[in-house]
């Protein structure tokens, strides 16, 4: 019997109980996880106290994704041919208008939410004075994010005015945006969260959970495209 043949026959006759479970390769990611046996209790009960198909939660969650669609489509449309500019005789007109829209439709979007918050179940397992206490904290956090981010950029800055050739002299990094990239976007966030927790609201998770997503998905499209902006500027004074 050759050395190989031997090594596996010991292998075969080594107790079943001795035997040691094989390392999983760390490198293989997510494909490694058992998912079935993930414990889905708690996702199952919060599930229980969403309705899904509840007029107030679909309102709140069209108004969530219309409202970035719905800024994005009309700065780029105003970079892309002046409209909104030659509309109103001056880009800061302009933008002045479109940012008042924009602050219309986040009221909407806020009382879009709140009415689907009160409409559905509370949840008693967030029902609770760490959780109130968290939700007020979170909400003190993302208010200052905002009212930083607004005062750093000032209402041009905030409301597109890249776009309609409003440019900023330089790249704003002081506070809050030394500590967190977007923080207008991530402190609303916040907010919504906050008022969730506050609410012990299952469906207010759930929808700040879009708003994140909406948020997410937008800042793939803005952050390069405003990148893009102010590359044609700098390629333009080196020509001049």
């Amino acid at each position: 019997m050759s050395d190989s043949d031997a090594a596996a026959a010991a292998r075969s006759r080594r107790p079943a109980g001795n035997s040691r479970p094989v390392p999983l390769d760390c490198c293989g990611g997510l494909s490694n996880v058992d998912y079935s046996k993930m414990d889905l209790t708690l996702m199952e009960e919060l599930l229980k106290h969403i309705d899904l198909h509840d007029s107030s939660f679909c309102i709140a969650v069209i108004a969530i994704i219309f409202n970035p669609l719905f800024w994005n489509v009309m700065a780029r449309w105003e970079h892309h041919t002046r409209t909104i500019s030659r509309l109103f005789g001056s880009p800061y007109l302009a933008c002045y208008c479109l940012g008042f829209v924009i602050i219309l439709l986040n009221v909407y979007r806020s009382h879009s939410m709140t009415v689907a918050m009160k409409a559905q179940a509370r949840w008693e397992v967030m029902d609770r004075t760490d959780v109130f206490y968290t939700g007020v904290a979170l909400m003190v956090l993302g208010t200052l994010l905002v009212v930083s981010s607004f005062l750093a950029l000032g209402f041009t800055g905030t409301f597109l005015g890249d776009y309609f050739g409003i440019l900023m002299d330089e790249k704003v990094t002081g506070f809050p945006f030394n500590i967190i990239e977007n923080p207008m976007y991530w402190g609303s966030t916040a907010n919504y969260l906050g008022l969730a927790l506050i609410g012990a609201s299952p469906v207010g998770l759930v929808l700040t959970a879009v708003v994140a997503l909406a948020y997410k998905v937008a800042l793939r499209f803005e952050g390069p495209f405003t990148e893009q902006i102010y590359q044609e500027r700098s390629r333009r004074h080196k020509h001049e």
